[in-house]
């Protein structure tokens, strides 16, 4: 999976001034001095490739961005169906797989209900 997201407003306001304050390649005039045009991580609007120079020379002067912008994105959470047992993303708050899946499972529930009604417990 992609490890890439958006940044926050905060973060690019963090990296704009990091950029503006310390890095020995910036000029308020040109951009990027090495490579003749405007600053590439002034528009960075996504985790992934940063400016070499940026990410070893002026990103650890903020060790808090460094931490937010380098950490791995969580994987998403998988569950287990109940009825058959696969692993599947859910949509939302989704308990089961498939509409089969969940077929089953009212099936299921209704049994238990209707022999318990017949039973006479109703716990």
């Amino acid at each position: 999976m992609n490890d890439c997201r958006e940044l926050t407003r905060q973060e690019r306001a963090a990296i704009r001034a990091l950029v503006v304050k310390w890095c020995a390649n910036y000029d308020r005039e040109y951009g990027c001095l090495p490579l003749d045009c405007p600053c590439y991580m002034l528009g960075k609007c996504w985790t992934g490739a940063y400016c070499r120079y940026f990410r070893e020379a002026v990103l650890p002067l903020d060790p808090a961005l460094e931490a937010a912008i380098t950490a791995p994105v969580p994987a998403p959470e998988l569950r287990t169906c109940p009825i058959c047992g696969r692993r599947f993303l859910p949509k939302r708050q989704q308990r089961y797989c498939t509409p089969l899946c969940q077929a089953e499972a009212n099936r299921r529930m209704t049994r238990e209900r209707m022999r318990k009604m017949r039973r006479g417990c109703y716990d």
